[in-house]
Protein backbone atom coordinates (compact mmCIF):
# COMPACT_ATOMS: atom_id res chain seq x y z
CA UNK A 1 0.00 0.00 0.00
CA UNK A 2 3.21 2.49 0.88
CA UNK A 3 5.07 1.63 -2.23
CA UNK A 4 2.13 2.20 -4.38
CA UNK A 5 0.70 5.52 -2.42
CA UNK A 6 4.01 6.81 -3.15
CA UNK A 7 4.19 6.55 -7.24
CA UNK A 8 0.85 7.56 -7.58
CA UNK A 9 1.93 11.10 -5.76
CA UNK A 10 5.18 10.71 -8.07
CA UNK A 11 2.92 10.40 -11.11
CA UNK A 12 0.66 13.01 -10.07
CA UNK A 13 3.97 15.43 -9.68
CA UNK A 14 4.94 14.45 -13.10
CA UNK A 15 2.09 15.01 -14.67
CA UNK A 16 1.26 18.55 -13.35
CA UNK A 17 4.58 19.56 -15.73
CA UNK A 18 2.51 18.40 -18.25
CA UNK A 19 1.55 21.41 -20.97
CA UNK A 20 -2.11 20.39 -20.45
CA UNK A 21 -2.56 20.48 -17.09
CA UNK A 22 -0.01 23.56 -16.18
CA UNK A 23 -3.59 25.37 -15.61
CA UNK A 24 -4.32 22.72 -12.69
CA UNK A 25 -1.05 23.51 -10.45
CA UNK A 26 -2.09 26.85 -9.13
CA UNK A 27 -5.35 25.03 -7.64
CA UNK A 28 -3.68 22.21 -6.41
CA UNK A 29 -0.70 24.65 -4.76
CA UNK A 30 -3.46 26.75 -2.92
CA UNK A 31 -4.94 23.88 -1.67
CA UNK A 32 -1.70 22.88 0.13
CA UNK A 33 -1.36 26.19 1.60
CA UNK A 34 -4.93 26.64 2.85
CA UNK A 35 -3.91 23.40 4.58
CA UNK A 36 -1.12 24.02 6.04
CA UNK A 37 -1.56 27.40 7.07
CA UNK A 38 -5.12 27.94 8.57
CA UNK A 39 -6.65 31.55 8.82
CA UNK A 40 -6.57 33.24 11.90
CA UNK A 41 -10.98 33.41 13.56
CA UNK A 42 -11.66 36.71 14.99
CA UNK A 43 -14.40 36.81 16.96
CA UNK A 44 -17.60 39.67 18.00
CA UNK A 45 -16.85 39.67 21.53
CA UNK A 46 -20.23 40.61 23.34
CA UNK A 47 -22.57 37.99 25.50
CA UNK A 48 -25.89 37.11 23.96
CA UNK A 49 -28.59 39.93 23.93
CA UNK A 50 -30.29 40.33 27.19
CA UNK A 51 -27.38 38.84 28.74
CA UNK A 52 -24.06 40.52 30.74
CA UNK A 53 -21.04 39.89 32.55
CA UNK A 54 -20.47 40.78 36.16
CA UNK A 55 -17.38 42.55 37.43
CA UNK A 56 -15.42 41.84 40.72
CA UNK A 57 -17.62 44.61 42.18
CA UNK A 58 -20.65 44.06 40.75
CA UNK A 59 -20.43 39.94 42.50
CA UNK A 60 -19.77 41.79 45.57
CA UNK A 61 -22.87 43.33 45.34
CA UNK A 62 -25.06 40.91 44.40
CA UNK A 63 -23.40 38.31 46.89
CA UNK A 64 -24.50 41.12 49.70
CA UNK A 65 -28.10 40.83 48.43
CA UNK A 66 -28.02 36.76 48.89
CA UNK A 67 -26.74 36.83 52.13
CA UNK A 68 -28.69 39.15 53.11
CA UNK A 69 -32.32 38.01 51.78
CA UNK A 70 -30.96 34.52 52.95
CA UNK A 71 -30.08 35.45 56.87
CA UNK A 72 -34.01 36.51 56.47
CA UNK A 73 -35.79 33.68 54.61
CA UNK A 74 -33.75 31.35 57.45
CA UNK A 75 -35.12 33.34 60.34
CA UNK A 76 -38.69 32.81 59.43
CA UNK A 77 -37.34 28.94 59.43
CA UNK A 78 -37.21 28.59 55.69
CA UNK A 79 -34.95 25.78 53.85
CA UNK A 80 -33.52 25.80 50.53
CA UNK A 81 -33.77 23.74 47.47
CA UNK A 82 -32.98 23.12 43.97
CA UNK A 83 -34.94 22.01 40.85
CA UNK A 84 -33.28 21.76 37.29
CA UNK A 85 -32.83 24.92 34.90
CA UNK A 86 -35.03 23.10 32.17
CA UNK A 87 -38.33 21.72 32.78
CA UNK A 88 -40.60 19.48 30.76
CA UNK A 89 -42.23 21.84 28.39
CA UNK A 90 -45.92 20.84 29.24
CA UNK A 91 -45.30 21.76 33.12
CA UNK A 92 -44.25 25.24 32.28
CA UNK A 93 -47.49 25.49 29.44
CA UNK A 94 -50.17 27.49 29.93
CA UNK A 95 -49.43 28.69 33.59
CA UNK A 96 -47.98 32.65 32.92
CA UNK A 97 -51.17 33.72 30.73
CA UNK A 98 -50.00 35.67 27.42
CA UNK A 99 -46.66 35.88 28.95
CA UNK A 100 -46.22 32.47 28.31
CA UNK A 101 -44.61 33.76 24.95
CA UNK A 102 -41.65 34.56 26.63
CA UNK A 103 -40.96 31.20 27.50
CA UNK A 104 -37.19 29.51 25.99
CA UNK A 105 -38.11 26.43 24.02
CA UNK A 106 -35.14 24.18 23.59
CA UNK A 107 -34.45 21.59 20.76
CA UNK A 108 -35.52 18.27 21.55
CA UNK A 109 -32.59 16.72 21.32
CA UNK A 110 -33.17 13.19 23.37
CA UNK A 111 -36.86 12.24 23.52
CA UNK A 112 -38.42 14.97 25.73
CA UNK A 113 -39.51 18.75 25.17
CA UNK A 114 -38.59 21.04 27.38
CA UNK A 115 -38.06 24.54 28.43
CA UNK A 116 -35.66 26.77 30.40
CA UNK A 117 -37.75 28.36 33.53
CA UNK A 118 -39.72 31.31 33.52
CA UNK A 119 -39.60 31.61 36.86
CA UNK A 120 -39.21 29.50 40.45
CA UNK A 121 -42.69 29.15 41.54
CA UNK A 122 -43.90 26.52 38.72
CA UNK A 123 -40.76 24.36 39.58
CA UNK A 124 -41.62 24.56 42.96
CA UNK A 125 -45.19 23.55 42.72
CA UNK A 126 -44.17 20.50 40.85
CA UNK A 127 -41.15 19.51 43.62
CA UNK A 128 -44.33 19.99 45.92
CA UNK A 129 -46.81 17.51 44.19
CA UNK A 130 -44.02 15.25 43.19
CA UNK A 131 -42.53 14.73 46.34
CA UNK A 132 -45.78 13.55 48.39
CA UNK A 133 -46.88 14.28 51.76
CA UNK A 134 -43.26 15.29 53.47
CA UNK A 135 -43.30 18.51 51.39
CA UNK A 136 -46.96 19.68 51.72
CA UNK A 137 -46.38 21.82 54.58
CA UNK A 138 -42.75 23.96 55.23
CA UNK A 139 -41.31 27.13 53.92
CA UNK A 140 -38.81 26.98 51.13
CA UNK A 141 -36.30 29.58 49.57
CA UNK A 142 -34.90 28.95 46.27
CA UNK A 143 -32.15 31.77 44.97
CA UNK A 144 -31.43 30.66 41.44
CA UNK A 145 -31.38 31.84 37.63
CA UNK A 146 -34.23 32.27 35.51
CA UNK A 147 -34.99 32.75 31.36
CA UNK A 148 -37.62 35.00 29.58
CA UNK A 149 -37.40 35.40 25.65
CA UNK A 150 -38.50 39.40 26.89
CA UNK A 151 -37.36 42.42 24.92
CA UNK A 152 -34.69 43.43 27.44
CA UNK A 153 -33.71 46.76 28.93
CA UNK A 154 -30.67 46.37 30.54
CA UNK A 155 -30.19 50.20 32.11
CA UNK A 156 -33.79 49.28 33.97
CA UNK A 157 -32.38 45.79 35.06
CA UNK A 158 -34.84 43.59 32.53
CA UNK A 159 -32.86 41.05 31.15
CA UNK A 160 -33.49 37.76 29.46
CA UNK A 161 -30.96 35.82 32.00
CA UNK A 162 -31.39 37.14 35.85
CA UNK A 163 -31.88 35.68 39.47
CA UNK A 164 -34.83 35.17 41.72
CA UNK A 165 -34.98 35.14 45.31
CA UNK A 166 -38.46 33.39 46.50
CA UNK A 167 -39.39 32.50 49.68
CA UNK A 168 -43.07 30.61 50.21
CA UNK A 169 -44.97 28.63 52.36
CA UNK A 170 -46.68 25.06 51.22
CA UNK A 171 -49.91 23.76 53.30
CA UNK A 172 -53.03 24.30 55.07
CA UNK A 173 -53.08 26.93 57.76
CA UNK A 174 -55.65 29.43 59.24
CA UNK A 175 -56.48 31.80 56.71
CA UNK A 176 -53.76 34.86 55.71
CA UNK A 177 -51.74 33.81 58.66
CA UNK A 178 -49.13 32.40 55.78
CA UNK A 179 -49.93 35.78 54.03
CA UNK A 180 -49.34 37.99 56.60
CA UNK A 181 -45.78 36.15 57.24
CA UNK A 182 -44.43 36.36 54.02
CA UNK A 183 -45.41 40.35 53.82
CA UNK A 184 -43.31 40.66 56.73
CA UNK A 185 -40.46 38.77 54.74
CA UNK A 186 -41.04 41.06 51.95
CA UNK A 187 -40.43 44.52 53.89
CA UNK A 188 -37.74 43.07 56.07
CA UNK A 189 -35.74 41.50 53.44
CA UNK A 190 -36.51 45.25 51.79
CA UNK A 191 -34.96 47.26 54.46
CA UNK A 192 -32.36 45.30 55.37
CA UNK A 193 -30.87 45.65 51.50
CA UNK A 194 -31.39 49.69 51.92
CA UNK A 195 -33.54 49.98 48.80
CA UNK A 196 -34.60 53.11 49.94
CA UNK A 197 -38.34 54.02 50.97
CA UNK A 198 -40.88 51.50 49.20
CA UNK A 199 -44.22 50.73 49.38
CA UNK A 200 -46.03 47.05 48.95
CA UNK A 201 -48.75 47.51 46.34
CA UNK A 202 -51.76 44.73 47.51
CA UNK A 203 -54.86 43.66 45.86
CA UNK A 204 -56.74 40.09 45.80
CA UNK A 205 -57.74 38.14 42.62
CA UNK A 206 -61.40 37.65 44.00
CA UNK A 207 -61.71 41.34 44.72
CA UNK A 208 -60.94 41.94 41.22
CA UNK A 209 -62.72 39.11 39.56
CA UNK A 210 -65.79 40.12 41.61
CA UNK A 211 -65.67 43.69 40.08
CA UNK A 212 -65.42 42.27 36.98
CA UNK A 213 -68.54 39.95 37.53
CA UNK A 214 -70.40 42.90 39.01
CA UNK A 215 -69.35 45.44 36.00
CA UNK A 216 -70.23 42.75 33.49
CA UNK A 217 -67.74 40.84 31.83
CA UNK A 218 -68.02 37.12 31.09
CA UNK A 219 -66.41 34.68 33.66
CA UNK A 220 -64.42 33.55 30.89
CA UNK A 221 -63.44 37.00 29.76
CA UNK A 222 -62.14 37.83 33.42
CA UNK A 223 -58.14 36.68 32.80
CA UNK A 224 -58.11 38.81 29.20
CA UNK A 225 -59.26 42.12 31.21
CA UNK A 226 -57.42 41.43 34.33
CA UNK A 227 -54.44 41.29 32.08
CA UNK A 228 -55.14 44.57 30.48
CA UNK A 229 -55.57 46.16 33.53
CA UNK A 230 -52.15 44.55 34.58
CA UNK A 231 -50.57 47.42 32.30
CA UNK A 232 -52.32 50.41 33.96
CA UNK A 233 -48.53 50.88 36.17
CA UNK A 234 -46.99 51.58 32.56
CA UNK A 235 -50.40 53.04 30.64
CA UNK A 236 -52.71 56.21 31.21
CA UNK A 237 -56.36 54.48 31.69
CA UNK A 238 -57.10 56.15 28.36
CA UNK A 239 -55.35 53.60 26.64
CA UNK A 240 -55.57 50.83 29.36
CA UNK A 241 -59.90 51.45 28.06
CA UNK A 242 -58.98 51.07 24.57
CA UNK A 243 -57.30 48.03 24.61
CA UNK A 244 -60.61 46.73 26.29
CA UNK A 245 -62.90 47.67 24.24
CA UNK A 246 -60.69 47.62 20.80
CA UNK A 247 -58.65 44.51 21.32
CA UNK A 248 -60.56 42.57 24.63
CA UNK A 249 -64.00 43.25 23.10
CA UNK A 250 -65.11 44.72 26.51
CA UNK A 251 -68.22 47.17 26.12
CA UNK A 252 -67.81 50.45 26.75
CA UNK A 253 -70.35 51.12 29.68
CA UNK A 254 -68.86 48.12 31.41
CA UNK A 255 -64.92 49.64 30.78
CA UNK A 256 -66.50 52.47 32.47
CA UNK A 257 -67.38 51.14 34.93
CA UNK A 258 -64.37 49.49 35.63
CA UNK A 259 -62.11 52.28 35.67
CA UNK A 260 -64.33 53.61 38.42
CA UNK A 261 -62.79 51.21 40.62
CA UNK A 262 -59.45 50.17 39.53
CA UNK A 263 -58.57 53.93 40.30
CA UNK A 264 -58.61 52.95 43.57
CA UNK A 265 -56.26 52.83 45.88
CA UNK A 266 -55.71 54.00 50.11
CA UNK A 267 -56.08 51.31 53.24
CA UNK A 268 -58.50 50.03 55.83
CA UNK A 269 -60.79 53.30 54.08
CA UNK A 270 -60.46 51.66 50.96
CA UNK A 271 -62.18 48.42 52.60
CA UNK A 272 -64.35 49.98 54.19
CA UNK A 273 -65.46 52.00 51.23
CA UNK A 274 -65.80 48.33 49.40
CA UNK A 275 -67.66 46.69 51.88
CA UNK A 276 -70.54 49.12 51.62
CA UNK A 277 -70.52 48.98 48.01
CA UNK A 278 -74.13 47.73 46.57
CA UNK A 279 -72.60 46.13 43.61
CA UNK A 280 -69.86 44.08 45.27
CA UNK A 281 -72.35 43.56 47.99
CA UNK A 282 -73.94 40.98 45.66
CA UNK A 283 -70.79 39.40 44.28
CA UNK A 284 -69.72 36.21 46.90
CA UNK A 285 -66.44 36.45 45.46
CA UNK A 286 -65.69 40.08 46.16
CA UNK A 287 -66.97 39.50 49.57
CA UNK A 288 -64.80 36.50 50.09
CA UNK A 289 -61.51 38.88 49.25
CA UNK A 290 -63.16 41.57 51.23
CA UNK A 291 -63.00 38.97 54.42
CA UNK A 292 -59.41 38.17 53.99
CA UNK A 293 -58.27 41.13 53.67
CA UNK A 294 -59.68 42.77 56.61
CA UNK A 295 -57.75 39.66 58.42
CA UNK A 296 -55.22 40.51 56.43
CA UNK A 297 -55.21 44.17 58.39
CA UNK A 298 -55.26 42.77 61.41
CA UNK A 299 -51.97 40.48 60.85
CA UNK A 300 -49.84 43.57 59.09
CA UNK A 301 -51.19 46.15 62.42
CA UNK A 302 -49.72 43.42 64.31
CA UNK A 303 -46.75 42.83 62.33
CA UNK A 304 -45.74 46.30 61.55
CA UNK A 305 -45.71 46.10 58.00
CA UNK A 306 -49.46 47.82 57.36
CA UNK A 307 -47.32 51.43 56.99
CA UNK A 308 -45.56 50.36 54.20
CA UNK A 309 -48.34 48.69 51.91
CA UNK A 310 -50.95 50.62 49.48
CA UNK A 311 -54.52 49.09 48.77
CA UNK A 312 -54.31 49.49 44.93
CA UNK A 313 -57.37 47.98 42.87
CA UNK A 314 -54.89 48.64 39.64
CA UNK A 315 -52.65 45.91 40.95
CA UNK A 316 -54.17 42.84 38.79
CA UNK A 317 -50.79 40.46 38.03
CA UNK A 318 -50.54 38.83 34.88
CA UNK A 319 -50.05 35.21 36.11
CA UNK A 320 -52.69 32.91 35.57
CA UNK A 321 -51.87 30.69 39.03
CA UNK A 322 -52.38 33.45 41.52
CA UNK A 323 -55.97 32.58 43.62
CA UNK A 324 -55.48 35.10 46.59
CA UNK A 325 -53.75 37.51 47.58
CA UNK A 326 -51.41 39.55 45.60
CA UNK A 327 -48.86 42.07 45.80
CA UNK A 328 -45.88 44.00 44.14
CA UNK A 329 -43.27 46.23 45.94
CA UNK A 330 -42.23 49.42 44.26
CA UNK A 331 -39.30 51.79 45.37
CA UNK A 332 -40.30 55.10 45.83
CA UNK A 333 -38.07 57.64 42.71
CA UNK A 334 -37.44 54.81 40.83
CA UNK A 335 -39.86 54.47 38.11
CA UNK A 336 -37.19 53.22 35.75
CA UNK A 337 -36.91 50.10 37.67
CA UNK A 338 -39.99 49.46 38.35
CA UNK A 339 -41.00 47.02 40.87
CA UNK A 340 -38.47 44.89 42.90
CA UNK A 341 -40.54 42.07 44.69
CA UNK A 342 -43.85 40.78 43.63
CA UNK A 343 -46.05 37.07 44.72
CA UNK A 344 -49.18 36.20 45.96
CA UNK A 345 -51.17 33.42 47.04
CA UNK A 346 -51.60 30.39 44.62
CA UNK A 347 -53.87 27.45 45.83
CA UNK A 348 -54.49 25.25 42.85
CA UNK A 349 -51.14 25.26 41.43
CA UNK A 350 -49.85 21.91 43.21
CA UNK A 351 -53.17 20.48 42.53
CA UNK A 352 -52.70 20.41 39.00
CA UNK A 353 -49.51 18.46 38.88
CA UNK A 354 -50.56 16.01 42.05
CA UNK A 355 -53.33 14.56 40.69
CA UNK A 356 -56.13 12.87 43.08
CA UNK A 357 -55.82 10.94 46.29
CA UNK A 358 -57.40 7.16 46.31
CA UNK A 359 -60.78 8.82 47.17
CA UNK A 360 -60.30 10.59 43.66
CA UNK A 361 -61.06 14.29 45.21
CA UNK A 362 -58.13 16.61 43.90
CA UNK A 363 -54.97 16.79 46.23
CA UNK A 364 -54.64 20.39 46.89
CA UNK A 365 -51.45 22.12 48.66
CA UNK A 366 -52.27 25.82 49.33
CA UNK A 367 -49.46 28.25 48.28
CA UNK A 368 -48.36 31.53 48.97
CA UNK A 369 -44.97 33.41 48.33
CA UNK A 370 -42.85 36.30 46.93
CA UNK A 371 -40.04 36.94 44.33
CA UNK A 372 -37.41 39.46 44.67
CA UNK A 373 -35.94 40.77 41.39
CA UNK A 374 -32.01 40.75 42.16
CA UNK A 375 -31.33 42.31 38.92
CA UNK A 376 -33.66 45.64 39.85
CA UNK A 377 -32.79 45.55 43.27
CA UNK A 378 -28.68 45.56 41.99
CA UNK A 379 -29.47 48.51 39.46
CA UNK A 380 -30.96 50.25 42.49
CA UNK A 381 -27.83 49.35 45.12
CA UNK A 382 -25.26 49.51 42.59
CA UNK A 383 -25.99 53.40 41.54
CA UNK A 384 -26.05 53.88 45.70
CA UNK A 385 -22.38 52.32 45.80
CA UNK A 386 -18.79 53.29 44.52
CA UNK A 387 -15.65 51.97 45.30
CA UNK A 388 -17.36 48.86 46.16
CA UNK A 389 -14.65 46.16 48.15
CA UNK A 390 -15.19 42.85 46.43
CA UNK A 391 -12.40 41.26 47.98
CA UNK A 392 -12.23 39.42 52.14
CA UNK A 393 -8.50 40.91 52.56
CA UNK A 394 -8.09 42.39 56.04
CA UNK A 395 -3.93 42.09 56.02
CA UNK A 396 -1.59 43.18 53.51
CA UNK A 397 2.27 41.80 55.02
CA UNK A 398 4.83 45.12 53.68
CA UNK A 399 8.15 44.20 53.77
CA UNK A 400 10.51 47.25 53.80
CA UNK A 401 14.04 47.27 52.24
CA UNK A 402 16.51 44.29 54.47
CA UNK A 403 13.75 42.17 54.90
CA UNK A 404 13.07 39.15 52.29
CA UNK A 405 9.91 37.68 50.07
CA UNK A 406 10.87 34.74 52.86
CA UNK A 407 9.96 36.49 56.19
CA UNK A 408 6.42 37.91 54.31
CA UNK A 409 5.29 34.60 53.53
CA UNK A 410 6.08 33.17 57.23
CA UNK A 411 4.12 36.22 58.40
CA UNK A 412 1.27 35.75 55.50
CA UNK A 413 1.38 31.88 56.71
CA UNK A 414 0.25 32.75 60.47
CA UNK A 415 -2.52 35.15 59.17
CA UNK A 416 -3.49 32.50 57.07
CA UNK A 417 -3.46 29.85 59.90
CA UNK A 418 -5.60 32.21 62.13
CA UNK A 419 -8.32 32.74 59.27
CA UNK A 420 -7.20 36.51 58.88
CA UNK A 421 -7.20 36.78 55.06
CA UNK A 422 -3.90 38.52 53.46
CA UNK A 423 -2.14 39.05 50.47
CA UNK A 424 1.57 40.13 49.63
CA UNK A 425 3.17 41.19 46.88
CA UNK A 426 4.27 38.69 44.41
CA UNK A 427 8.28 39.89 43.50
CA UNK A 428 11.37 38.97 45.54
CA UNK A 429 12.56 42.04 45.79
CA UNK A 430 9.12 44.60 45.72
CA UNK A 431 9.70 48.34 45.90
CA UNK A 432 8.01 49.86 49.04
CA UNK A 433 5.92 52.15 47.18
CA UNK A 434 4.58 49.98 44.83
CA UNK A 435 3.22 47.49 47.87
CA UNK A 436 1.58 50.61 49.25
CA UNK A 437 0.02 51.11 46.63
CA UNK A 438 -1.12 47.25 45.93
CA UNK A 439 -2.56 47.77 49.79
CA UNK A 440 -4.98 50.69 49.06
CA UNK A 441 -5.93 49.42 45.86
CA UNK A 442 -7.64 46.39 47.49
CA UNK A 443 -8.96 48.58 50.16
CA UNK A 444 -6.97 46.90 53.41
CA UNK A 445 -7.35 47.91 56.74
CA UNK A 446 -4.21 47.00 58.39
CA UNK A 447 -0.75 46.61 56.64
CA UNK A 448 1.75 44.30 58.73
CA UNK A 449 5.36 46.04 58.04
CA UNK A 450 8.59 43.88 58.20
CA UNK A 451 12.04 45.78 58.80
CA UNK A 452 15.03 44.60 59.29
CA UNK A 453 15.70 46.27 62.87
CA UNK A 454 12.34 45.42 63.56
CA UNK A 455 13.25 41.48 62.90
CA UNK A 456 16.32 42.02 64.70
CA UNK A 457 14.07 42.72 67.88
CA UNK A 458 11.67 40.17 67.22
CA UNK A 459 8.73 42.50 66.27
CA UNK A 460 6.60 43.72 63.31
CA UNK A 461 5.24 46.99 62.94
CA UNK A 462 1.32 47.19 62.34
CA UNK A 463 -0.27 50.59 59.97
CA UNK A 464 -4.07 51.42 59.93
CA UNK A 465 -4.80 51.98 55.97
CA UNK A 466 -7.47 53.85 57.09
CA UNK A 467 -5.97 56.23 58.89
CA UNK A 468 -4.39 59.30 56.90
CA UNK A 469 -2.38 60.42 60.05
CA UNK A 470 1.56 61.13 58.96
CA UNK A 471 2.29 61.04 62.33
CA UNK A 472 1.65 56.79 62.36
CA UNK A 473 4.53 56.48 60.65
CA UNK A 474 5.26 53.06 59.22
CA UNK A 475 2.74 51.72 62.12
CA UNK A 476 2.94 50.62 66.04
CA UNK A 477 5.48 47.98 67.05
CA UNK A 478 4.72 45.14 68.00
CA UNK A 479 6.05 41.42 69.39
CA UNK A 480 5.94 38.53 66.48
CA UNK A 481 4.30 35.97 69.03
CA UNK A 482 1.76 38.55 69.47
CA UNK A 483 1.05 39.10 65.85
CA UNK A 484 -2.65 37.49 65.89
CA UNK A 485 -4.21 38.54 68.51
CA UNK A 486 -3.47 42.23 67.92
CA UNK A 487 -4.56 41.89 64.49
CA UNK A 488 -7.91 40.06 65.79
CA UNK A 489 -8.28 42.86 68.22
CA UNK A 490 -7.85 45.49 66.03
CA UNK A 491 -10.53 44.23 63.32
CA UNK A 492 -13.02 43.67 65.43
CA UNK A 493 -12.54 47.42 66.71
CA UNK A 494 -12.96 48.21 62.46
CA UNK A 495 -15.58 46.55 62.17
CA UNK A 496 -17.43 47.74 65.24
Amino acid sequence: MFSTTRSTIHSLRISLTRPSLLPLAPIFASQRCSSSTPQAQTYVLKTPKGTKDYTDQDMAIREQVFSTVTRVFRRHGAVTIDTPVMELKEILSGKYGEDSKLIYDLADQGGESCSLRYDLTVPFARFVAMHGKSYHRFKRYHIAKVYRRDQPAMTKGRLREFYQCDFDIAGEYDPMLPDAEVLKVLCDALTRLDVGPFTVKLNHRKILDGIFEACGVPRESIRSVSSAVDKLDKLPWDEVKREMTEVRHVAPEVAEKIGRYVKLNGGRDLLETLEQDEMLQRSSTAQEGIADMRLLYDYMDALDVANKTSFDLSLARGLDYYTGIIYEAVPHGEREVGSIAAGGRYDNLVGMFAGTNKKGQPIQVPCVGVSLGVERIFAILQAKQANVKSNDLQVCVVSAPGASLLHRLQVARQCWDADIPTMFAYKENAKLNKQWEQCEKAQIPLAVVIGPDELAQGKVRIKNMHKKDPNQGLGTLVPVHDLVDELQKRLAEIQV
